[in-house]
């Protein structure tokens, strides 16, 4: 009997043991991944084809996304929408227009023009910034952004807002443009006696295997409006400023390419936040799309306009910052158009859908060759059921190829 005894008790501790060690066999496995704090995982950047690239068919499209105004997601409730849409309108509402327009129009590359993240609305600055790109990033689409004055109101300074999001899959962004001018010994440093961050120029090819191949044809300049500055003791919103100006007329010129370019026959787009001043003028005049607020501007007029008409090769503007314009107006031969808020989290007007503005840039042919861009064209598209297409208009046309 008391050898029986022993071995059911050495039986019930093996066991015990048994029990235990699987218990904590267990729990390391499901916290192990926790635990590792000091190994997280490395993600290397995905980027997208480059250089950008017009289609076979000479076209290349543009997507402007402007005020998305993203805070945390589901938890981050929408403003200004009809009764029977709120209570299940959040933040995903925005993600999914911005997926349902990226499927339906098949860009070649998305503009981001500021306000991206509700600075107030989130805790986590790069969180925000991930799930709020994320459409653009599962889309492989090369895409950029640029600042508007709430991006930084949260944990991170715009310095670190531009360098994160120029570090993110597909992105194309830039912190500040480089110095690629052939004569400066710093080449590939970035240039830091220019104000802002996110100013940088991006260039489109021709189609593959045409003649225009490696020529570029069409240019992007991206530029930092700023957020909030105080001017002989008002506050104001901010505006480009002449480093930036200077810097541009370098590129357009063709200085920091070591070469001198035909601006003529090399259109440009600029994309910046907040509207200049010039803007105002245009309640005056006649516009394609909807005037419903006044134009949050600068009390400062740095000559941005000045500069573009005097570069030559700026055809249009595109904006953001007021929501509940959509509308393009044209001054002395340049287009300024606003995007029309994007975002379901930043203001807007109850019944009136939020909405997205596409940029179509079509090439020339001749005795079956391209010859360059011919014709600009944009139009707006909503997030109804039919995700309508509103107010097509061309904005410019080189009779030069005529």
């Amino acid at each position: 009997m008391g050898s029986t005894s022993l071995t059911a008790k050495w039986k019930h501790s093996l066991l015990y043991l048994i029990l235990i060690y699987a218990t904590l066999y267990c729990l390391h496995h499901q916290i192990s991944d926790k635990l590792q704090i000091s190994q997280p995982k490395v993600h290397l950047k995905k980027n997208p084809d480059l250089p950008l690239r017009f289609r076979y068919d000479g076209t290349f499209k543009i997507l402007q996304v402007a005020d998305m105004h993203y805070g945390m997601g589901m938890v981050t409730r929408c403003r200004d929408v009809l009764p029977s849409q709120f209570d299940y309108c959040s933040d995903l509402n925005t993600t999914r227009f911005l997926k349902r327009i990226i499927e339906a129009e098949k860009p070649d590359f998305i503009a981001f023009t500021g306000d991206n993240i509700f600075g107030t609305s989130t805790t986590d600055a790069a969180e925000s910034m991930i799930e709020a790109f994320g459409p653009a990033m599962e889309s492989r689409l090369p895409w950029a952004a640029v600042l508007g004055n709430h991006d930084q109101e949260s944990t991170m300074n715009r310095e670190e807002l531009m360098y994160f999001i120029s570090l993110m899959d597909y992105s194309v962004a830039r912190t500040n443009p480089l110095a690629e001018d052939l004569s400066n010994p710093a080449k590939g440093d970035i240039i830091e006696n220019i104000d802002g961050f996110g100013n940088y120029d991006l260039r489109a090819y021709g189609p593959a295997g045409s003649d225009l191949a490696n020529s570029s044809i069409f240019k992007l300049f991206f530029l930092d409006s700023g957020d909030r500055e105080i001017v002989q003791g008002i506050r104001t919103y901010g505006w480009i400023k002449e480093s930036q100006l200077h810097w541009l007329r370098g590129v357009s010129e063709g200085i920091l390419q070591g070469q001198k370019q035909d601006s003529s026959h090399s259109p440009a787009l600029a994309f910046f936040h907040i509207p200049i001043p010039e803007i105002r003028q245009l309640y005056y005049q006649k516009i394609v799309g909807q005037l419903h607020e006044a134009a949050a501007c600068s009390i400062v007029n740095s000559g941005v306009l000045q500069t573009f008409v005097s570069m030559g090769d700026v055809k249009a503007v595109f904006m953001g910052h007021d929501h509940t314009n959509d509308f393009c107006g044209n001054l002395d031969g340049i287009w300024l158009c606003y995007g029309g808020g994007v975002g379901y989290h930043g203001y807007g007007r109850a019944g009136w859908p939020r909405r997205a503005r596409v940029i179509l840039a079509e090439l020339g042919k001749r005795e079956n060759a391209w010859t360059g861009v011919e014709r600009i064209k944009t139009w707006k598209r909503l997030d109804d059921e039919r995700l309508s297409k509103i107010d097509e208009q061309v904005l410019w046309e080189d009779l030069h190829w005529r």
